[in-house]
């Protein structure tokens, strides 16, 4: 299903305005308090306002540390559709505290209920990741999770500016009063639309033991090391993002030179960005998790950070420019531009992130995983506090060269989160590869099983037809490949990566044949997709050599089902051996591509010379 389909199902659009109703209404409540907090209530409490403003952004981030995990694990003990439903009628209740505390001025209650506020957003936010793959199937789940960053972002820039813009209206206490109100009640509306999903089979009982159950949600994270490290990356994410957004109002006043109009158009720009960025991903990604997206976005983070260092003007006026003005000077297009592309960069980079997590975690422990990612959030947004007080106050940078450090930080981060989850990287020069030399189409994949064990067999044509099957498949696929290709330098790092079975003739070695044939069978018996191709070699002449009986004897060890499978269009690319050998100069750049897939056949039915007519059959005459 397409995104503007999503958007429109019964399944998914009372969610996504359930919660993009929800960050809508924390943003006016917050950012109304902390302007009031700013410019009215200093003389009502006993301390400064940099305290008050610190004290009030601790209130808000504490019960993420506090509560995440115990959210998580009550998410996972009962129907998540009722627990949003239970927590958007908390939040009318906080509303309702909060407008007659604005009313009558009572500050001191306010900074209680922004905790209290905090902590029901700790709540809802594994159940408002850990839903979706209830709501969605697999090949929705990018799609809904760009919707759920592009909401999540605008009504974040929506509910800023709205709260900035009643504190200034006449009696403002009733307008906030009223808003805040207003939007629980219609979150609690659409809450009740959301259909009902469930309770996950042989979930655990809930109890309430805040420690214990962080510190359980923190095991349960470290127990899969991509899935630990996908955490790290989305966290490390919002420590940029927190890094940034702090430092707007500063770095718009002794940087740009410019006003509040200025400071609302950078978070403008770096909001939209980020929502284009989840849904460009989606558009790219074509309806999958596409992991290849990940180092995409993390190469702009990069690029486009260090290009707002070199984008800020040396010296500014001593006027303060309205956006008017900035946008006619200079500068003011081209900081934009590179906060949107930063923000672009930012989507393209946590949406597949996010999937990732839901679909990979268990499902009796997708909530919990959520709250450990949301805990680690927490942490790096704190931690992003105390490296702007270090770089800033303590070694005296300026502004813009802490954004540059940051920009170098990210590709180190990036650097090493790819060095030990190479599938990154992987899926990586896989989708380049499978969108730039070669344009890949398939047909008949929906014949390769959705889960459990098969082998999928091909014809060999060029030494990317490893690359481009596992591109083109939705499944992770391991694949057995000559040892002298798997052998090639910098490609076997890739073929590494993606656990590629090397092998060779019996008479070459006959230690590496048995342990292909023995690492075949591992897979198998673990459920895995395993593809070969069973021409033994890569055709030197476009035509399909005789298939070779090994496949047989995989079958016969481990009896699964066969796909027969076609590469069509290969053959005179760049990387065959079509003129003068693979890799020369000769030949076409560009190719287009064709995948077919026939039906499986059942163990019983397979031998290699039947899977060769069947190949032969599929690809024709076009080589």
């Amino acid at each position: 299903m397409s995104a503007s389909k999503i958007i429109k199902s019964r399944r998914f659009l009372p969610f996504f305005l359930t919660q993009a109703l929800g960050a809508f209404n924390d943003n006016v409540f917050k950012n109304s308090l902390m302007l009031l907090l700013a410019f009215t209530a200093a003389s009502a409490l006993p301390w400064s306002t940099d305290i008050t403003m610190n004290l009030a952004a601790g209130l808000f981030i504490l019960p993420f540390l506090l509560f995440s995990a115990t959210a998580g694990t009550l998410a996972d003990s009962m129907c998540k559709t009722r627990l949003i439903r239970m927590l958007k009628l908390t939040e009318i209740v906080l509303m309702l505290l909060a407008a007659a505390a604005f009313y009558f001025q009572q500050y001191l209650l306010l900074l209680g209920l922004l905790f209290l506020m905090g902590s029901q957003s700790a709540f809802f936010g594994p159940a408002k990741y850990a839903i979706l793959p209830q709501l969605l199937d697999d090949k929705e789940l990018l799609a809904g999770n760009a919707w759920v960053e592009m909401g999540t972002f605008i009504a974040i820039l929506l509910g800023t500016i709205v709260g900035g813009l009643i504190v200034g209206a006449t009696h403002a206490s009733l307008w906030i009063g009223g808003l805040v109100i207003l939007f629980a009640g219609l979150g609690y509306v659409a809450s009740r639309l959301i259909p009902a999903v469930g309770r996950i089979d042989n979930a655990e009982h809930f109890r309430f033991a805040p420690l214990q159950q962080t510190l359980q949600t923190i095991k349960i994270s470290y127990a899969d090391r991509t899935l630990y490290l996908a955490i790290m990356a989305i966290s490390w994410f919002w420590f940029l993002g927190a890094s940034y957004l702090t430092q707007f109002p500063n770095f718009t006043k002794t940087v740009l030179g410019g006003d509040n109009t200025v400071v609302t158009a950078l978070l403008v720009a770096f909001s939209v960005g980020v929502g284009l960025g989840s849904m460009l991903c989606e558009r790219l990604s074509g309806n999958r998790v596409e992991l290849g997206m990940v180092p995409l976005g993390s190469i702009g983070l990069t690029i486009f950070g260090c290009s707002l260092y070199f984008s800020t003007p040396e010296q500014v006026a001593g006027e303060l420019l309205g956006l008017g003005a900035f946008l006619q000077s200079g500068y003011g297009w081209w900081v934009l531009f590179d906060l949107t592309l930063i923000g672009v960069s930012g989507g393209l980079f946590i949406v597949p992130l996010y999937a990732l997590l839901q679909k990979r975690a268990e499902p009796g422990q997708r909530a919990r995983m959520i709250a450990a990612n949301n805990i680690f959030n927490a942490l790096f947004m704190v931690v992003s506090a105390i490296a702007g007080i270090i770089f800033l106050g303590v070694l005296g940078l300026s502004i813009t060269e802490y954004f540059l450090i940051l920009a170098i930080m990210n590709a180190v981060v990036a650097l090493y989160v790819y060095s030990q989850v190479p599938e990154f990287a992987l899926r990586f020069v896989i989708y380049l590869l499978s969108h730039t030399l070669y344009r890949v189409r398939s047909q008949g994949l929906d014949n390769i099983p959705d889960e459990g064990a098969a082998v999928l067999v091909a014809n060999h044509v060029s030494y990317v037809d490893a690359m481009l099957i596992a591109g083109a498949v939705r499944r992770p696929v391991r694949f057995v490949m000559e040892k002298a290709i798997y052998d090639m330098p910098v490609a076997n790092w890739l073929f590494r990566a993606a656990r590629t079975i090397p092998i060779c003739s019996k008479q070459k070695s006959e230690q590496v044949y048995e342990a292909a044939f023995a690492a075949i069978k591992y897979e198998l018996e673990a459920g895995n997709l395993v593809c070969i191709f069973p021409e033994g070699r890569l055709t030197k002449t476009g035509e399909m050599d005789k298939f070779r009986p090994g496949i047989e004897r995989i079958i016969s060890e481990s009896p699964v089902p066969v796909v027969p499978m076609a590469l069509q269009g290969l053959w005179g690319s760049f990387f065959s051996h079509h003129g003068k050998g693979a890799f020369k100069l000769k030949g076409r750049w560009w190719s287009k591509v064709q995948l077919i897939a026939a039906e499986a056949l059942p163990a019983a039915a397979v031998s290699a010379a039947e899977l060769e007519q069947q190949v032969r059959s599929l690809r024709g005459d076009k080589r």
